[in-house]
């Protein structure tokens, strides 16, 4: 059976936001127009509402809120070694909690140093959902590649109740 990809594009408090998802679940999401797995991977894409329905549903309920623990399956098929590893470390850290570099480097087992985790974080092909927003620096938020950099990481752990709303936020 061929793998194939849908996607669906999603209003967000902090700017669209686009989910591709195949046959196992989500392989990819982003800001904006974002890379296509499609063009890496040889995968078809169709048309299947259907398909991303259930992500579309859970990110809406996050954003409204709603949901502190998605459930939508990830497909790690862009992920690979120790990548994969820290990957899946940082798609265990709650809601409304963050760690550091270090500190994810640590929980994932891997060798990669907390510098490196960094450079992880910004290649995180399914933000949001695997939480990378979460990761933080030890003397403060650190960098954030997604939307609209650190401004839009800072909303998203006020969001989550992790950081306390500014005067800026009313």
């Amino acid at each position: 059976m061929m793998t194939t990809v849908a996607f669906a594009e999603v209003p967000t408090p902090v700017g669209p936001f686009v989910l591709a998802v195949t046959e196992v679940g989500i392989v990819a999401s982003g800001w904006g127009s974002r890379p296509r797995p499609t063009d890496r991977l040889g995968l078809a894409e169709v048309h299947d509402s259907d398909r991303t329905a259930f992500a579309v549903a859970e990110l809406n309920a996050y954003f409204a809120g709603d949901l502190k623990t998605f459930e939508t399956p990830v497909d790690w098929r862009l992920m690979s070694g120790s990548r994969l590893r820290v990957l899946q470390a940082l798609h265990q850290v709650p809601y409304g909690t963050a760690v550091t570099y270090g500190e994810l480097a640590a929980r994932s087992g891997s060798s990669v140093p907390a510098r490196g985790i960094g450079s992880i974080m910004g290649s995180n092909p399914i933000p949001i959902i695997v939480p990378c927003h979460r990761v933080i620096a030890g003397n403060g938020l650190g960098g954030f590649s997604g939307g609209e950099g650190v401004e839009t990481k800072r909303w998203l752990l006020t969001h989550e109740g992790y950081l306390q709303p500014t005067l800026l936020d009313f």
